[in-house]
């Protein structure tokens, strides 16, 4: 596994509540959304694991709806508790990437 997918690995779930906090989403949109704003190796066949993990944490629930064009489509929606979940991950997030990037600034 390379350094980036160890690193996607880790902040992925916040990656995919941010998108969903945006407003309901179904897999494949997601992906794609993921992708659109630079994370181009995240395809369907990583999000599908995430969101099940998600929805087993309570973080997302999911619905089922009609789309015109094709069969029904599952859409994802933030619970509250994947609104505090998100909240903690960025955080977090912040507290390690601004050092980091800090030490890593360092070297030049």
């Amino acid at each position: 596994m390379s350094t980036r997918s160890q690193l996607l690995k880790g902040i992925l779930d916040g990656c995919v509540l941010a998108v969903i906090e945006k407003g309901p989403a179904y897999g494949y949109e997601l992906s794609k959304k993921l992708q659109e704003t630079g994370l181009n190796d995240v395809s369907e066949g990583t999000i599908y694991p995430v969101l099940l993990r998600l929805q087993k944490n309570g973080f997302i629930r999911g619905e089922m709806r009609p789309s015109d064009s094709g069969p029904n489509r599952k859409y994802y929606f933030l619970t509250d508790a994947g609104k505090q979940a998100l909240q903690s991950i960025i955080e977090e997030w912040q507290q390690i990437s601004s050092p980091v990037n800090e030490l890593l600034k360092r070297r030049f």
